[in-house]
């Protein structure tokens, strides 16, 4: 039972940490923008090089004639994001229950 309850509390104690760590840096940096990387990188190419040309424009703008809605960048990314947590948590799964079978052997 103890080692149930130390779990839980290291459980708790990482979400804190997590939490914690996701909010500090906006508290840190009261009025910063976030700007994506690449406009940082166009930025800085411009600023170096002074006239930037891309070299290619962006397969979905270029089929739907405009800049994509921010609404829509982020539906991609939380589906990207959620595609690669998918493919990890099942990787984790098989590990673990392979371990489990391996242990399930030996007593």
């Amino acid at each position: 039972m103890s080692n149930q309850k130390s779990n839980k509390t290291l459980v708790i104690v990482l979400l804190i940490i997590v939490c914690l760590m996701a909010v500090v840096p906006l508290l840190a940096l009261k009025g910063a923008e976030f700007g994506g990387s690449d406009d940082a990188g166009s930025v800085m190419i411009e600023e170096i090089h002074g006239e930037y040309e891309p070299w290619f424009e962006p397969v979905f703008e270029t089929l739907i004639g405009g800049e994509l809605p921010g609404e829509i960048e982020s539906l991609i990314f939380c589906l990207q994001t959620g595609i690669g947590v998918g493919i990890l948590a099942f990787f984790m799964g098989r590990f673990y229950e392979r371990k489990k079978g391996q242990s399930n052997k030996i007593e």
